[in-house]
């Protein structure tokens, strides 16, 4: 049985956040689960997959092609009643977002929670986008944990809430909460073994043509006023301390506030409010905060969410403070904190001095550990695709002047010396849409690179795109039969199946060809001189091709 299966109430675990999200979903009564891999968020889908494997786990789980699909899937099963979780990195609910706009709509029946992973300092990201934001935008109730015990417990108030408002709930986590481990005490397993549910038509919710939508935003904004009610009472919106510098945090940083307080004795000197339920705001709460301290610091990472809320209802409640926070320049909008940064600030608004600390050694003899920038595997099969691509475009004389658009991946790291065949992303499946614009925007070669699971989750429809409007260019689909980067996960055309996953296989060759592409050829990237060879004579041709690579990836496939 999957450790995360067992019923012992009482019981604790050391779990990552990550795995305390899936315990509390399993709780919860948790019928669906669907999610695209992506880190800080992959051990939840890591987890719920394994666990779904046991005949007595009493729920469905996905890895989907992306996120918008797994979105789908969950805000369906939910409309048939049934409990659904979908999680994703925060890029993924840009991906997401068409679906997640409308959902908060037509709105849910069965509880739903939306887990949402953000990465602040760009750990494996793209950008440190903050999806907060989307709570505001999507006008959809938001729960932010600090630890694997509050991850847990708040995935099962986040099902309770979803079915109360009948609205998705949004948990929002980030790099540290995913990926810190912390003693979770367990709760009893739900006693709902139904596993089938029903759907009720009823065209005047589910079908958002115009007349429909028009009403069901009203209502959207009736069941938010009803939130904002709900956020009042929560006790993850919680007050310590009679001081009179008031701190607001939320998430990760407020542990590091609550350090800073216990570690400088500032108990009699600071009133802080940890906020859970951080969208609705709680306003009443905050008013009254606010009229309990003189000055106010926010401590967050990343957008100023939270002190500009705190700022706005200053300005509608006429209540004059101080507010310390980003826009006095005592946090930056960028990357994650830690401890002394929080800190610093801290000491800077109370005008004290630090405490004198304890006299370490002097350690300034001791040379810096050398930096250790991430890299293809040992016997990576990418790394012998790049190798072939450059001597074949040596070979042809087109080496220099070659343009290589790269993708989302194991494969991003073509970056690096001594490859050096990455020159432009900005997201999953743009290696293809941009080798487009560049089609047409130079007279340069065009190789471009894009992953198997890459390939199925946005690269199908740029390169329908290609076709139809005659772009010509050099696709190289890395086929390494799986996800590689985010943890092993399986895809729609993985050949080598992980134990227990026995879904039919979607060759990328077919879909290729489907798409109306003429000039399709394989490769094994351990046959050197053949794949050069088959490399070179696709490459002389002015044509849209797709070259695909095809080698299982080493750590996980061993040799027949």
């Amino acid at each position: 049985m999957h450790p995360l299966l067992q019923d012992n109430p009482g019981h604790k675990m050391l779990l990552l956040g990550n795995e305390a999200i899936v315990r509390g979903a399993i709780e919860a009564g948790l019928k669906v689960g669907s999610t695209y891999p992506g880190t800080p968020s992959s051990e939840i889908g890591n987890n719920l997959f394994l666990a779904s494997q046991d005949e007595n786990a009493g729920f469905y789980f996905e890895f989907s092609t992306n996120e918008k699909v797994a979105m789908e899937v969950a805000a369906s099963a939910s409309a048939a009643g049934l409990r659904s979780l979908v999680c994703m990195k925060h890029v993924g609910l840009n991906v997401a977002s068409d679906a997640l706009m409308t959902l908060s709509y037509i709105a849910t029946k069965g509880g739903m929670v939306i887990v949402t992973a953000d990465d602040p300092s760009m750990h494996s990201s793209q950008n440190e986008q903050d999806n907060r934001i989307f709570a505001k935008f999507a006008n959809l109730p938001m729960l932010e944990p600090r630890s694997p015990q509050e991850a847990k417990d708040m995935t099962i108030e986040a099902f309770e809430l979803s079915e109360r408002l009948e609205l998705p709930v949004i948990l929002r986590t980030t790099t540290r909460t995913a990926h810190v481990r912390g003693p979770v005490t367990f709760g009893e397993l739900s006693k709902d073994t139904a596993s089938i549910g029903k759907f009720e038509k009823d065209p005047r919710r589910w079908v958002p043509v115009p007349a429909v939508a028009r009403v069901r935003h009203k209502v959207l904004l009736e069941r938010m006023d009803i939130a904002s009610s709900l956020c009042e009472e929560s006790r993850f919106n919680h007050v310590i301390g009679n001081g009179k510098l008031g701190i607001v945090s939320s998430g990760v940083a407020s542990n590091y506030v609550a350090d800073c307080i216990m570690e400088l004795g500032l108990e009699d000197k600071v009133r802080f409010l940890n906020l859970g339920f951080t969208f609705p705001h709680p306003r009443k709460t905050i008013i009254n905060f606010l009229n309990s301290v003189e000055k106010v610091l926010v401590v967050e990472e990343l957008e100023p969410f939270i002190e500009d809320a705190i700022k706005c209802i200053m300005v509608e409640e006429g209540i004059q403070k101080e507010i310390f926070g980003k826009a006095s320049s005592h946090f930056s909008r960028c990357y994650e904190f830690d401890p002394k940064m929080v800190k610093k600030a801290i000491l800077d608004v109370l005008e004290l001095d630090e405490p004198d600390q304890k006299t370490l050694p002097d350690l300034s003899w001791v040379p810096e550990l050398p930096m250790r920038p991430p890299s293809l595997c040992k016997g990576c099969p990418h790394r012998e695709t790049y190798n072939a691509v450059k001597e074949a475009l040596k070979a042809i004389g087109k080496e220099e002047i070659t343009i290589y658009p790269t993708d989302i991946g194991c494969y991003t790291l073509g970056l690096l010396p001594p490859i050096n065949m990455a020159d432009y992303l900005i997201c999953m499946g743009s290696s293809v849409g941009s080798s487009c614009g560049f089609s047409v925007a130079t007279e340069q070669k065009i190789v471009s690179f894009i992953g198997d699971s890459t390939f199925f989750h946005s690269g199908i429809s740029p390169l329908v795109n290609a076709v139809h409007n005659g772009h010509k260019f050099c696709l190289v689909i890395l086929d390494n039969s799986t996800t590689a980067m985010t943890g092993h996960q399986p895809n729609p055309g993985i050949q080598l199946k992980p134990q227990g996953f026995d879904n039919p296989t979607v060759p990328i060759e077919d879909v290729v060809r489907g798409c109306g592409v003429k000039t399709v050829k394989k490769i094994n990237p351990y046959k050197k001189n053949e794949a050069v060879e088959i490399l070179k004579e696709v490459l002389q041709k002015d044509e849209l091709s797709v070259v695909i690579s095809e080698s299982p990836v080493c750590l996980v496939f061993k040799k027949s």
